[in-house]
């Protein structure tokens, strides 16, 4: 099957904004949290919380969230150093890199999902909405399986941000009618600590 998407980067694929990691959990710290020294709890409920980033980050701001696409590649069926769980998503796969922005520009996380490629426009009709606003247009049901957190450091990401790491980020899929939909890798700036405080307890 031919895929029906428009790549923004349809020649060779780019590489992605992974974290160079200090620390990593899997699905049990993810479940049971973490100490407080080593993330605050207001940080904990926005990066292991299932709920949508882009409504959590509109109330934060107060401002609406808005995206810049910045890649939409054909990956077909490599794994391109994803997170294993990029398995679970059929293939050939396309992989889209974001950055969740703020109206006046602001730039509050990055994230990097990856999609069955036949499937993709389905799901996102409009590429200048985030993920969550074009699913609940859709009416989808969705659970967000929250399987991985990081801390790391990304000189890329420092620059993109103007923020210096460490970073704290997570992996997670959507499922939806009991299918995997789509695997999202996501890194947050510690910018928002100027709403939710520091990003540990000492």
């Amino acid at each position: 099957m031919t895929a029906a998407f428009t790549a923004i980067n349809a020649t060779e694929p780019t590489s992605w904004h992974a974290l160079d990691t200090l620390w990593q959990g899997g699905e049990e710290a993810v479940q049971q949290g973490l100490p407080h020294r080593q993330l605050a709890p207001a940080w904990q409920i926005l990066l292991l919380g299932d709920g949508s980033p882009t409504r959590h980050l509109k109330l934060l701001t107060g401002e609406p969230i808005e995206v810049d696409a910045i890649d939409m590649s054909f990956i077909g069926l490599d794994t391109d150093g994803a997170p294993d769980l990029i398995e679970k998503v059929p293939g050939p796969r396309l992989r889209r890199q974001v950055w969740l922005r703020t109206a006046s520009g602001q730039r509050l996380a990055y994230a990097t999902s990856w999609w069955d490629a036949s499937h993709v426009d389905e799901y996102l009709p409009n590429r200048s909405l985030p993920i969550w606003d074009n699913l609940a247009r859709l009416h989808a049901e969705l659970y967000r399986d929250i399987q991985g957190i990081y801390c790391g450091f990304s000189p890329d990401l420092e620059d993109a941000f103007s923020q210096k790491g460490p970073f704290w980020g997570r992996h997670y899929l959507f499922w939806h009618a009991g299918q995997p939909l789509t695997l999202i890798y996501e890194v947050f700036s510690p910018y928002l600590a100027k709403y939710l405080g520091p990003m540990n307890l000492r």
